[in-house]
């Protein structure tokens, strides 16, 4: 081979080939697919079957045609991709649940909120809907620009006229290359004034837009979004995240049973998925109380009908089902689109003036192609009014031309017309020449002048323009407004929950060794004297106890404090409620626990404020005092509460005021007691301060507030107690080795739990094999500090005391069983 006949080999960098080629796919894909711009909120694949489809003069006043012949048309001429992406597409522009006004008229089956497909393009016919028309209006008006098509053979719209603002009206959503865009639909009406407020007043702030034009998405498939704050955020920054919740009934019947309706689903819910859901959640024991699920949907409206159970609580159960399932959702706002050809998130108000701006500009280029028709034709009239005033003469110009074009020339001559007048005159029909035929002209020409007046006046005023902007906005508001779908509900996911939903009530909070978690009504446990044999109060593995039991408020906060000094917080509803006799719900479904974390102490807080504070004691005697309102806002995945050293683990926390008398208590039977005020306030993350010197294989076990008339009441495993008065223990300095609260035989087991008590409760008793007995704790006898007790319940052999608890004494409890002989102390 010769010399100049060898290939040419050029050296290049891969790495900066590759950063450019990947570099220009991005923005092809960012710029060409997967973006709508921010004027008509259009994708390509949407303009350019819109285009197709004014194109083919499939508008809405015309007869349907098969969707196969849009599909090809489009493809063919204008997206060369596959046909499949391109019907898809088109699909989602004709389902009522997808987009808020549909741009498309569907004919035939064109899918289903349960997910199902629509018929092939084969079957299926379309034409563009009402709406749609309005977004290509003008647009044979010279109003947008054009540009070449993938082969160069056709020319498409850079971008349609778009009379009304799409990209918020009907949303779109997109994945590009490292940037995806998810914009919610809004409310016609609404974002139409949103846009008028705007030009009427362009420093109109997004508090002002959000306040009295446009409050907030509007989905096609209705629901609910909770509370204002992400949707402020989201118009604000352009990026947020709302919660969308179904919109269910609760219906009683005349059986007495209750079910929940559920009539509106969140955005892009897949309902056959829902309802599996739920089912699944139902046979799993999750969600306990459902004894039909029906779905009855039809051409009226969605209906889901879930039966309960008639002891279930069905606002419990509705809350249960809007944290396990789709029945409440998220969506993630990302208000990015194409701004003159790149890529931008944008604020409310940012998307409405730059759609504002286009509308200007689509005026400006109507008035300016209007303009130039009407001086185009007024100057052909101006033309003809010369030939009538000179009529005889201009006829015998032309009778002795030889051919036309010496007429033209003769004319253009003689009369100082121009080529276009000329050939006008030569064009007009006889009939012109009649006096009527005369008025006509002169009354167009008129007509003209004013027009052409107009015309000008509105180029030369952009205030003109901006009222034809309003004129038509409103009247497209007039033809296509209707009444908004989702509800925006004020206070945000707690408030509505905690008011709206859960009625309040008393409930026992148990939390178990293995950690499982339930509630129940305060009233399931009737009273006992001491001495009886309890009641079963739930079923539990051979190695599991209730460890935890609490009184409390459905609407109170609950704060759950780990072995590891983290805190986690829920409210006394988001705890599930089960029978007496149920194991419960595994804790590690409501809270972010790690491995090797369980749940050591647990208080309920009614209100956080400045003036209390939670009193922390450890099992190495180690205590801290720190105000609760440090604890307001816990993440969902906890927060530190207490740094421990190697080894050390949180036993208890108790609510204070910061004058309280703090009682530590170990297991062998020692007790400390002296003021909180020793123990200075500390900052949430501190380690803590000595509240008690331990004896060798020593441990706290417990840590209360004691007041000067209350009662130390002990407890120990093996069934024994007693109640000592509080003076016999005086105070002294924290960090001591107390004095002796029990005499620890082997009688009666070392010490399970040490209370401050006044009389005026009950006593709840809980052995490791979950048997529950419930007394008055002025039942239990008054003796002194060195005393050991009495028996307060029959325990099987091998059987242990695993927990205490205090709970609200009931004045219309069932009659008192028998009491049992004293044991002697």
């Amino acid at each position: 081979m010769a010399d100049n006949q060898r290939p040419q080999v050029q050296e290049i960098n891969i790495g900066k080939e590759m950063r450019t080629s990947f570099l220009d796919y991005a923005m092809s894909v960012i710029v060409s697919r997967a973006l709508p711009d921010v004027r008509d909120g259009l994708k390509p694949v949407h303009r350019r079957i819109l285009y197709a489809m004014n194109d083919l003069g499939m508008h809405a006043d015309k007869a349907y045609k098969k969707s196969a012949r849009i599909v090809g048309d489009v493809i063919g001429k204008y997206h060369p991709h596959g046909d499949s992406a391109v019907y898809e597409a088109m699909v989602r522009m004709a389902q009522d649940f997808s987009y808020r006004n549909m741009l498309v008229d569907g004919h035939g089956n064109f899918g289903s909120v349960d997910g199902d497909p629509a018929a092939a393009m084969r079957y299926t016919e379309a034409r563009m809907s009402k709406i749609a028309m309005e977004l290509l209006r003008d647009i044979n008006k010279n109003t947008i620009d054009y540009m070449d098509n993938y082969d160069g053979s056709e020319r498409e719209p850079r971008v349609l006229p778009a009379r009304f603002p799409n990209l918020l009206v009907n949303g779109a959503s997109g994945i590009a290359v490292g940037m995806a865009t998810n914009i919610p639909p809004h409310q016609l009406g609404e974002t139409i004034d949103a846009v008028l407020a705007v030009s009427e007043n362009p420093d109109i702030t997004v508090d002002e837009l959000m306040e009295n034009y446009i409050y907030g998405p509007d989905f096609p498939t209705g629901a609910m979004i909770l509370g204002r704050s992400g949707i402020r955020k989201a118009f604000e920054t352009g990026k947020g995240s709302i919660t969308i919740r179904a919109k269910a009934k609760i219906e009683e019947q005349k059986s007495g049973k209750t079910r929940i309706i559920v009539s509106e689903l969140p955005y892009q819910v897949n309902k056959a998925k829902l309802i599996e859901k739920i089912a699944e959640l139902a046979r799993d024991k999750k969600i306990e109380g459902i004894t039909d699920l029906r779905d009855e949907s039809d051409r009226n409206g969605m209906r889901i009908v879930i039966e309960l159970r008639r002891d279930a609580n069905p606002n419990v159960l509705l809350n249960n089902l809007y944290k396990q399932t789709s029945l409440q959702t998220s969506f993630g706002i990302n208000m990015l689109a194409l701004v003159d050809g790149q890529p931008k998130v944008l604020t409310l108000k940012q998307a409405l003036v730059h759609y504002l701006a286009h509308q200007k500009e689509i005026i400006r280029r109507r008035t300016a192609y209007e303009l130039e028709k009407a001086e185009a034709r007024a100057h052909i009239l101006e033309g003809l009014r010369i030939a009538l005033d000179h009529i005889d003469a201009i006829i015998s110009l032309i009778r002795a031309s030889k051919t036309a074009d010496e007429a033209r020339t003769a004319l253009m001559s003689n009369y100082q017309l121009s080529e276009k007048q000329a050939q006008a005159i030569l064009d007009m029909r006889l009939q012109r020449l009649t006096g009527l035929e005369r008025e006509k002209i002169e009354a167009e020409y008129n007509e003209l002048l004013t027009l052409i007046a107009e015309l000008k006046a509105i180029l030369a005023n952009e205030e003109k323009v901006l009222e034809i902007i309003r004129e038509e906005l409103t009247e497209i508001k007039a033809r296509f407004n209707d009444t908004r779908r989702t509800e925006i509900v004020s206070g945000g996911v707690d408030f509505f929950e905690d008011e709206d939903l859960i009625p309040e009530e008393d409930i026992v909070i148990t939390l178990t060794h293995r950690g499982y978690i339930k509630r129940l009504p305060s009233s399931t446990y009737r009273t006992q004297r001491r001495g009886g044999r309890g009641v079963q109060g739930m079923d539990t593995n051979e190695d599991d106890f209730v460890e935890h039991l609490v009184s409390t408020s459905t609407h109170d906060t609950v704060l759950f404090f780990s072995n590891k000094g983290k805190v986690y917080r829920l409210k006394g509803y988001e705890i599930p409620e089960f029978s007496r006799t149920a194991k419960g719900l595994p804790i590690i479904n409501l809270l972010e626990i790690e491995q090797g974390e369980w749940i050591n102490a647990v208080i309920t807080v009614h209100e956080f404020d400045d003036n209390s504070y939670l009193f922390f004691t450890t099992k190495f005697g180690i205590s801290k005092r720190t105000q609760l309102s440090q604890f307001a806002n816990i993440r969902r995945g906890g927060l530190i509460a207490l740094n421990l050293r190697e080894d050390d683990e949180l036993i208890s926390v108790r609510l204070t005021d910061g004058t309280k008398d703090i009682m530590i208590a170990t297991r062998k039977g020692s007790l400390i007691r002296f003021d909180e005020a020793q123990i200075r306030s500390m900052g949430r993350t501190a380690a803590g301060v000595k509240g008690i010197s331990l004896r060798e294989d020593d441990e706290v076990v417990s840590m209360e507030i004691l007041e000067d008339n209350d009662y130390v009441l002990n407890v120990t495993e093996n069934g024994y107690g007693k109640q000592t008065a509080a003076e016999e223990y005086r105070i002294i300095n924290r960090g001591g080795k107390g004095v002796s609260t029990c005499n620890i035989t082997e009688k009666t087991g070392n010490v399970v739990a040490v209370k401050a008590v006044n009389g005026d409760e009950d006593l709840m008793i809980i052995t490791v094999s979950g048997v529950l007995i419930r007394m008055p704790v002025n039942s239990i006898s008054q003796t002194g500090r060195n005393t050991q007790g009495v028996r307060l319940i029959r325990l099987q052999e091998e059987e242990k005391v695993a927990t205490v608890a205090r709970i609200e004494q009931k004045e219309d409890e069932s009659e008192l069983e028998e009491e049992l002989p004293n044991e002697e102390a």
